[in-house]
């Protein structure tokens, strides 16, 4: 009897403390409304997986977390408002605004996260379909997209709480000249960004490089702000975009061929051998399957240096991938020391003639080889030993 005269004298169902009910019920059917709405997201989650269609699956990922947020939102709101009206608080007269800010908030989230879904789909698309895939240009177009929707949600927002949109509007021309000399190095930088997606000197995924700042690496992303490079020793870069208005830029994932520029040289014993070994080389070059005989390949005598006769070979290969251009390049020198070996030459090694005058003799080495005049090699470099009444050292050639 003493529990339902207390339960009387609340009066939560008619009396004054009915609002408490109300308020009560407003949260319960929000929780509710929550826990359904989520056994049917991913029920129905369950069924599309099966399907083909990929952007049903956007969709419904995309909607999940905003349509929670949105009926929690509208329930707390609901029971802020009926407590301002029994109250007369003006602390919850912020409840219905608050409650439209938060509706086009959630909005904006959902357009936002489809967006951003949206963009991995048509990349796996096209790569699915054996298409190239440009992701600078879908990053550049995912991104416009989504600063549009905040841009759209943040004056709906305003014209929503009462401002006036054409006032904003031209109060921001005025503004934007004083955040334009504030902030001129975040404007450079973002137009910078802008350059970079519009001039396209180089994409997610390219290896660059420039010849004015120590920067080299390969691209990984490409912001608004900065743009991260990651470096061969594996450390992240992040360059503003404004460096890249200033600097000179090298791009070399887009050559066509790969360079082979190297010279060789033989001793001037073989001088007379030297030019069946250019021919031979010329012809391998010619024959080789990896060399591109579309461009240039020269094969020369080049220079009479120190201790050799050098020649250089200068050619092209099929590939631009850095591991195998460098088994290509490996196979060529090779080829080419076997050749020079055929025509029974050597590779030049730094050499010395030394003119020992007449008179002097040189004593017996350890070996019991005989001294004076002679010519003998030691490990590394060749000298020669030769009487002469010059008396003088002087080097084989210039």
């Amino acid at each position: 009897m003493e529990v339902q005269s207390f339960w009387n004298s609340l009066n939560l169902v008619s009396g004054e403390h009915a609002w408490i009910t109300q308020v009560f019920i407003v949260i319960f059917l929000s929780l509710l409304a929550a826990l359904i709405q989520k056994i049917v997201l991913t029920r129905l989650h369950a069924r599309l997986v099966r399907t083909a269609n990929q952007w049903d699956d956007a969709v419904l990922d995309a909607l999940r977390q905003p349509l929670t947020v949105l009926i929690w939102l509208l329930g707390i709101a609901f029971a802020a408002y009926i407590v301002g009206e029994k109250t007369e608080t003006p602390l919850f007269d912020v409840a219905v605004p608050l409650r439209d800010v938060g509706v086009i908030a959630c909005i904006a989230w959902f357009l936002i996260r489809l967006i951003k879904r949206g963009q991995g789909i048509v990349i796996e698309t096209r790569r699915a379909r054996g298409k190239g895939v440009d992701l600078t240009t879908a990053d550049a177009v995912s991104k416009l997209l989504r600063v549009s929707v905040i841009i759209t949600a943040a004056l709906v927002t305003l014209q929503t709480m009462g401002f006036s949109v054409s006032g904003v509007m031209a109060f921001g021309g005025v503004g934007g000249i004083v955040v334009g000399l504030a902030g001129k190095d975040l404007l450079a930088n973002f137009f910078g960004g802008l350059m970079i997606f519009m001039d396209r000197p180089f994409a997610v995924g390219d290896w660059v490089r420039s010849p004015d700042r120590n920067i080299e690496g390969t691209v990984e992303d490409i912001g608004w702000r900065l743009t991260r490079i990651r470096t061969f020793d594996q450390r992240p870069l992040y360059v503003p975009n404004s460096t890249f208005s200033t600097i000179a830029v090298e791009n070399p994932s887009r050559m066509r061929h790969r360079r082979i520029f190297e010279t060789i040289g033989v001793r001037y014993d073989d001088a007379d051998r030297l030019k069946p070994i250019l021919h031979d080389v010329r012809n391998m070059l010619l024959e080789h399957e990896d060399i591109e005989q579309g461009q240039l390949t020269m094969v020369y005598f080049n220079e009479y240096a120190v201790s050799s006769l050098d020649f250089f070979i200068y050619c092209f290969t099929k590939t631009t991938v850095w591991k195998e251009y460098h088994r290509v390049k490996e196979d060529v020198l090779l080829k080419i020391m076997n050749i020079i070996t055929e025509h029974g030459a050597q590779v030049a090694f730094p050499t010395t003639t030394v003119h020992v005058p007449a008179g002097i003799s040189l004593p017996l080495e350890p070996q019991g080889r005989p001294s004076g005049p002679q010519r003998f090699q030691e490990s590394g470099p060749e000298t020669h030993i030769s009487a002469s009444a010059a008396g003088s050292a002087s080097p084989a050639s210039e």
